[in-house]
């Protein structure tokens, strides 16, 4: 009787359902519990993070130039830099180069806009928004004030990496901060993982293959769609042929 119970408690996830930005924002929100009460405390530690997001800033971009696989994404020039030199390789950049003072702009302003925001529902313009940030890093615009622009490609493993260490930097500047109390850094700490994490698959929706869902990797990846076609079935052909050759030689029966 208890496992009927349970089986009729399970919650029905139709996989193509999750093409829908807000049924895909249910979904997270309901397996993370994701809940008002997150969205508030968010909100609620905006006056303790906002002064300090110019240190998280540093600390991120002070990570980023630390590698150049994650530095080279800096040295083309992007849409709104007009002046200065551009450098000719990732070793040239600094924390005070043009490159990297635009570059923190837009993490400042993704930043304040997710303390900032007050609509945690799913259909919520922030969650459109997010998902964007995923598509701009593929290559393709995201934005509109980006459409004509140099493409922008960063692979997922770094985004990946970043929002890691984004997470890591946001998380301890909580935890030390004296003036809270162990309650509540335990729920804005929460509901930072949480959020962050829904970002995460705003990212990993725009770079990974999903069987489930039907869809398929953003940006380098359409270029080469009609071709990937042609690969595969080429591969295919490959493969039985090889197969058949393998079969012959170790004696198999087919």
């Amino acid at each position: 009787m208890a496992a009927e119970k349970s089986a009729r408690q399970m919650a029905h996830i139709p996989p193509s359902s999750l093409r829908s930005l807000p049924t895909r924002i249910s979904y997270l929100s309901s397996f993370l519990s994701f809940q008002p009460s997150d969205g508030l405390a968010i909100q609620a530690s905006k006056p303790l993070i906002a002064p300090l997001i110019p240190v998280a800033l540093d600390l991120v971009y002070s990570k980023l130039l630390s590698y150049d696989i994650t530095a080279k994404a800096f040295v083309p020039r992007q849409s709104g830099q007009e002046s200065g030199p551009s450098p000719s390789k990732p070793q040239d950049l600094s924390l005070t180069h043009e490159h990297i003072l635009h570059r923190k702009n837009f993490l400042k302003g993704y930043l304040v806009k997710l303390v900032s925001n007050q609509d945690w529902t799913p259909t919520s313009p922030l969650w459109d928004y997010m998902d964007k940030v995923g598509i701009a890093h593929t290559g393709e615009p995201g934005f509109s004030h980006r459409a004509n622009k140099p493409a922008l490609r960063v692979e997922f493993m770094q985004l990946g990496l970043l929002l890691g260490f984004v997470e890591d930097v946001v998380l301890g500047l909580v935890l030390e901060m004296e003036e809270l109390d162990l309650k509540t850094k335990k729920e804005v700490v929460l509901a930072w993982n949480k959020l962050l994490w829904i970002q995460n698959d705003l990212f990993a929706k725009h770079y990974v293959v999903d069987e489930d869902t039907g869809e398929v990797p953003r940006g380098v990846w359409k270029n080469v769609a009609g071709r990937g076609m042609a690969l595969v079935a080429g591969a295919v052909g490959v493969g039985v042929g090889v197969g058949v050759a393998l079969g012959i030689a170790y004696g198999a029966s087919l």
